[in-house]
């Protein structure tokens, strides 16, 4: 049984980007939507399953076939996202994100710890509806830490589904040594998707230093439609680059970006089946 997308909703234009990119993603991977709005008091939730209904129909106007259901809960959306994709069995998280003027005010820290905290992957979108053609092209940054390679796994099965091309990033590096593993790295990533049957580009960043920033200008110049994160540790999406989380989330292309934590067992067999 697929397991479905969940999309926490609080009915403003960037949650109806999200329920378009999960839709489009659910059509894809021939899975259901599930959208989620959690209310303060039990009071509020007669008013909020009219709003619902509203917002079912505006996912079904972009994919009429896919199976939608709501999802209540009573509490702090910030504390129940995570036990109602458990209670879903979600395979991912699709939730909008107002860019980097409002990420503070409007999801912050608690947001970030959400993410960073899930066992679930998530996708966060801007403003920018997927196009019909779905996520084209991946950006999969990757570094010396070993568990980055764990998120090609969850690259890969989008991949496969789209018929998406992944580019391949990794960091310039000047040291022999970290020269050597960076090229291992690649050379790994590469036959890895390739024997997937996935197209696959490697890029090196032009100078050292500032590899966010030039991450985000690949991703950019490849009209990349997602870039994948992984979470390296507590309350980073970047592990040594934990300053740059937002950066990256809330980047001035509006690119998705798909954050996943690393696994102490591999996935590929269950990243979308329950």
């Amino acid at each position: 049984m697929k397991k479905p997308i969940l999309v926490p909703t609080d009915f403003t234009l960037v949650a109806h980007v999200a329920i378009n990119h999960a839709m489009e993603l659910a059509k894809t991977l021939g899975t259901s939507v599930v959208i989620l709005h959690v209310v303060k008091e039990e009071a509020d939730v007669d008013e909020v399953e009219i709003k619902l209904e509203k917002e079912v129909e505006l996912a079904k106007s972009y994919e009429e076939d896919v199976p939608v259901s709501t999802l209540i809960k009573v509490g702090n959306i910030f504390d129940d996202i995570g036990g109602a994709a458990k209670e879903v069995r979600a395979a991912f998280i699709v939730m909008g994100t107002h860019g980097a003027s409002g990420w503070q005010k409007l999801t912050g820290s608690k947001a970030l710890k959400v993410i960073t905290n899930s066992a679930v992957p998530f996708i966060v979108v801007q403003k920018e509806g997927m196009k019909p053609s779905g996520y084209d092209a991946i950006v999969a940054p990757m570094d010396l830490h070993n568990e980055t390679k764990q998120k090609l796994e969850y690259v890969a099965a989008i991949a496969t589904y789209f018929n998406s091309e992944v580019h391949i990033v990794t960091p310039k590096e000047t040291d022999e040594f970290l020269i050597h593993k960076l090229k291992g790295n690649i050379a790994w990533g590469t036959k890895y998707l390739k024997e997937k049957g996935i197209k696959v580009t490697a890029h090196i960043a032009k100078k050292k230093g500032d590899f966010v920033d030039q991450m985000i200008e690949i991703a950019h110049e490849v009209d990349a439609d997602l870039i994948s994160i992984m979470n390296l540790q507590k309350n980073s999406l970047f592990g040594m680059m934990s300053n740059y989380e937002q950066e990256v989330i809330t980047n001035k292309y509006q690119i998705p970006v798909l954050c996943v934590n690393p696994k102490e067992i591999a996935i590929a067999g269950s990243v979308f089946t329950t």
